[in-house]
């Protein structure tokens, strides 16, 4: 038997409007034009440009806010957004952008085949030679067997051969430019770049004896059991070895001018400061010009006249309402997106304004997201979106806003210092020890607490590692 019953519940939903907005914040300026450009392209009633004055002081007056698609047509004749443009940009409109011409390379790959046409090989041959070159990885290792790649030439290519035929053809390849390429593991690729060096020297001699017979002592850093097993007196001579071994290049994939692995830094806001006040201001990329489309409305305008009320006319009228609608909606959430990160970063400066006048590390304080979501009255998911992809300009260098966030460490003292001071000790300390006897974790944090920071030897490994630093016995030399 069926039966009706009532319910009442609470539900949290976000509107098209909120959920745009969140996706434009996040994204970092080098990608805003083009999520504008798409726009553009998407919706006719979107356009570029300022509005004229008349109409821009008709768009102040609107602060209606779009919730429903639906709503009656004389709400879209008196309202337009004049285009946004940042207060103090400077800019002058008619300029155009310049920007630095990027050279065309060639890849990893495509440097190999054009070496691969000097050797004299047939058409079967040249397969084999390509299918090779094909299974190089991008910092120039083949890592898959012979055995895999004769399988492949098989199925794929219908060509027969054998691992031999394969190991010949890649001892061939192995010998262009540049030096280790095509290597199986990193011992062999040391031992190709040692190969085309100076095979009269005694240095070189004993580089390669060291990798071919002490490659695990080597990547160990056990120097005295190498000397003991090479039998060698003389110190000197072990470390000149050992210096020409460590200026070889593990990764000779990476050598090739891939336009690819360039990447540019554009920050969001620009920071500058005027006889010791600091003036904030965004990236004029960050504030395009967008008007809703004169024409679009004086369509809807005339719509609305018409005496006709077909079916046809109520979809064209649906039509020019939601691009209307989309038109809003996108530029409301520019500006909301402009002013939130001029709300966050501002809140940013003046938590760390010490910092910002000299760019002095040791006066960054601790902070995290919560901090500065409560000084703006936001919610921490808001902050972090604008953290997470955007960097700032100052006099000293270009920051990822990340950059400024950081935890605390107490001190003798009683007070909390940024763990990027305390990090930053950490490296000074590193680079001045002796290198033939590296300080270890415990005494790293022996001597971080003899300056008066409060800190664990776990958490003198984590900072370690995330500067990228290894441990006392890999950074030993001799």
């Amino acid at each position: 038997m069926q039966k009706l019953s009532l319910q009442q519940s609470l539900q949290q939903k976000l509107s098209p409007q909120q959920i745009q907005f969140i996706k434009l914040l996040q994204v970092p300026t080098a990608e805003l034009e083009t999520r504008v450009e798409e726009e553009l392209e998407v919706n006719p009633a979107l356009e570029e440009g300022k509005e004229e004055k008349e109409q821009e002081e008709q768009s102040e007056e609107y602060e209606e806010e779009f919730e429903s698609p639906t709503e009656g047509i004389e709400d879209y004749l008196q309202d337009d957004y004049a285009g946004y443009k940042m207060q103090g940009d400077g800019r002058n409109p008619d300029e155009e952008d310049k920007e630095a011409p990027i050279s065309m390379g060639r890849t990893l790959h495509e440097h190999l085949i054009s070496q691969l046409g000097y050797l004299k090989l047939d058409d079967r041959q040249k397969i084999l030679g390509r299918q090779l070159i094909g299974s190089i990885d991008s910092d120039g290792y083949i890592r898959r067997e012979l055995e895999a790649i004769v399988n492949d030439l098989a199925f794929s290519q219908g060509v027969e051969t054998d691992d031999e035929e394969l190991e010949d053809l890649l001892y061939r390849i192995q010998a262009f430019d540049p030096a280790g390429i095509g290597a199986r593991n990193l011992q062999e690729c040391l031992a190709l770049q040692l190969d085309r060096k100076d095979e009269d020297s005694e240095v070189v001699q004993i580089a390669t004896r060291i990798i071919d017979n002490c490659f695990n002592e080597f990547s160990k850093k056990h120097y005295d059991k190498i000397a003991r097993k090479l039998g060698l007196d003389d110190e000197d001579l072990l470390r000149e070895a050992i210096y020409l071994i460590t200026k070889l290049n593990p990764k000779p994939g990476g050598t090739g001018d891939d336009v690819a692995k360039t990447q540019y830094v554009i920050p969001d806001f620009i920071l500058t400061n005027v006889d010791d006040k600091l003036e904030l201001s965004l990236n004029s990329r960050n504030a395009p010009q967008l008007k809703v489309s004169r024409s679009y409305s004086d369509m809807l305008h005339a719509y609305d006249k018409s005496d006709k009320k077909d079916k046809k006319l109520k979809e064209t009228v649906s039509f020019i309402k939601q691009k209307l609608d989309s038109a809003k909606w996108f530029i409301d959430a520019i500006r909301q997106r402009q002013q939130t990160l001029l709300n966050t970063m501002q809140a940013i400066i003046d938590f760390q304004y010490d910092y910002f006048l000299e760019g002095d590390e040791s006066k960054l304080k601790p902070m995290i997201l919560k901090d500065i979501a409560d000084r703006i009255n936001m919610d921490i998911s808001t902050v972090s979106r604008v953290a997470s992809s955007k960097a700032i300009q100052t006099e000293f260098g270009v920051f990822p806003l990340k950059y400024f966030f950081s935890e605390g460490i107490s001190t003798d003292s009683g007070e909390d210092v940024s763990s990027r001071e305390v990090k930053s000790k950490l490296k000074s300390f590193i680079e001045a020890e002796d290198k033939s006897k590296p300080l270890s974790d415990e005494k790293l944090e022996k001597a971080l607490k003899e300056c008066g920071y409060n800190i664990a030897r776990r958490t003198v490994a984590k900072y370690r590692e995330q500067l990228n630093i290894p441990v006392a016995r890999l950074r030993k030399e001799l």
